[in-house]
């Protein structure tokens, strides 16, 4: 599966953001899905995951209340809403996918349960 990341740009501390990640080459609803962020000189961070079927959420402790994953099998996408942005938000954001994963917190929040990654788009909030 090829997924492709959208959304991104520069925004003032508070401003709100939505994310993009559209899924091609597969059956999107047999990946469970995830998305994490990457600031400079840091490691990659787990932000949220989303099961197939969308039932299922886990967010990561810094963007918990804040932020709202969600996704449309329909149109092979999922969604990443960001309100309150801060700066500490900035980095590059990533989707990605996993046809490992059911719902198990401890897999969804790791990196190396996912078997397929976007291309990133970079967020960068302003103070």
């Amino acid at each position: 599966v090829q997924l492709q990341a959208s959304g991104g740009g520069l925004v003032q501390a508070g401003a709100s953001l939505r994310l993009s990640c559209v899924a091609s080459g597969s059956t999107f609803s047999s990946y469970a899905a995830g998305w994490f962020r990457q600031a400079p000189g840091k490691e990659r961070e787990f932000v949220a995951f989303i099961s197939r079927s969308g039932g299922t959420t886990y967010y990561g402790g810094s963007v918990k209340g804040r932020f709202t994953v969600s996704r449309d099998n329909a149109k092979n996408t999922v969604y990443l809403q960001m309100n309150s942005l801060k700066p500490e938000d900035t980095a590059v954001y990533y989707c990605a996918a996993s046809g490992r994963i059911g719902t198990a917190q401890a897999l969804a929040v790791s990196t190396r349960a996912y078997d397929y990654w976007g291309q990133g788009t970079q967020v960068t909030v302003s103070s």
